[in-house]
């Protein structure tokens, strides 16, 4: 009788999304060891049934870093360092300077875009990633085989993966995620500052302002490091949001109501058409595409997608039928099959196309 070995993962730290992180796993079958600097939350992690072991595990067949961006390049480096086979990726909201400093085949930078305002373990859920955007940053040194397993993994956790050269990601993750928090946190801020002077104020903050500043909430701590880390891109953004407000402050002053009209219904427009996550399989295609003989190409067909809007559903490494040449196959949405493949063949690849239905 055969026996069936679960897939080991490590998720180093034990706070809110590493929690997340492991019950994901641990509902797709995974056994998952858990650590943090802090022992006490290692093992309210191994209570809440997050962990089934605690400390290292070398054997892991992938490490998540989910520390503070500021420790990940120590704590991933270590996780390599500790497992010659393992494959190391990260949480961390900023990417750039932690792929900078792990030039590493077996290290794939990535960024769950999904959070809580609840803290700490206690309120991590299985279900964190599921419907949610989850970024990797490949790079020149990433291995082919440790990025498709990656997507793989993180895929079947209900993620939708996209991949972006890491300096990017910090540039757009400031407009949609670290802007976002600090305007939020100032709006917040702003409310209570005047509440001070009239009591009813925040008596009266309900719908739209709740809504809006619903993720000032966070833990504060995080965003010390994140906009440490950040700052450049976050400054950009700010400068941007603040010549924003400037201009529809002239538009209101001046009630230019076809202006303000022009401004609202384009942001009502954007907003609508945000996307909601995968096609059906029969709005879905296959693009193949031989493996060169050259390093890097994963980070440049996964960069590529995203600078043309073209979501990698899946993707995985295949050998050719026609020897022993390999193959990088990826499921794409079928409306973008022929915008992919000339793109790719733009780029001196050989892809081939197909639908799936």
């Amino acid at each position: 009788m055969s026996t069936v070995f679960a897939p080991r993962a490590a998720v180093v730290g034990a706070g809110l999304m590493g929690g997340s992180v492991a019950l994901a796993l641990r509902a797709q079958g995974w056994h998952v060891t858990g650590s943090d600097l802090d022992e006490s939350r290692a093992q309210r992690g191994h209570e809440l049934g997050a962990f089934d072991a605690l400390g290292a595990d070398d054997s892991a067949e992938i490490t998540f870093v989910c520390t503070p961006v500021l420790s990940v390049a120590d704590m991933a480096k270590a996780a390599l360092a500790g497992n010659p086979q393992g494959i190391v990726t990260d949480i961390g909201s900023v990417k750039g300077p932690i792929c900078a400093a792990l030039d590493h085949p077996r290290f794939v930078g990535g960024h769950p875009m999904a959070g809580s305002e609840l803290e700490g373990i206690d309120g991590a859920s299985a279900t964190m990633f599921e419907g949610r955007t989850w970024v990797l940053t490949p790079t020149a040194s990433t291995d082919p085989a440790a990025y498709s397993r990656l997507h793989g993994v993180v895929s079947s956790l209900g993620a939708t993966v996209i991949s972006i050269e890491p300096s990017r990601h910090d540039e757009l993750v400031a407009m949609v995620s670290h802007v976002p928090h600090l305007t939020a946190a100032t709006l917040m801020d702003l409310a209570s500052t005047s509440a001070n002077e009239n009591a009813t104020l925040l008596r009266l903050a309900a719908g739209g302002f709740r809504d809006m500043t619903r993720i000032a909430a966070g833990h504060s701590a995080i965003w010390l490091d994140i906009c440490t880390q950040n700052r450049s891109a976050i400054v950009s953004v700010l400068d941007q949001l603040i010549g924003g407000l400037e201009r529809m402050r002239t538009t209101v002053a001046d009630d230019d109501r076809a202006g303000l009209r022009k401004i609202l219904d384009r942001a009502r427009l954007a907003r609508i058409n945000l996307p909601i996550g995968a096609p059906p399989p029969e709005d879905l295609g296959e693009v193949r595409v031989p493996i060169p003989d050259r390093p890097g190409f994963i980070a440049e067909i996964t960069t590529l997608a995203s600078e043309l809007g073209v979501n990698i559903y899946d993707v995985e490494m295949t050998h050719s039928t026609e020897g022993d040449e390999g193959v990088l196959v990826m499921v794409v949405g079928a409306d973008v099959i022929d915008l992919f493949r000339g793109g790719l063949m733009a780029r001196k690849f050989r892809p081939t196309a197909n639908r799936l239905a």
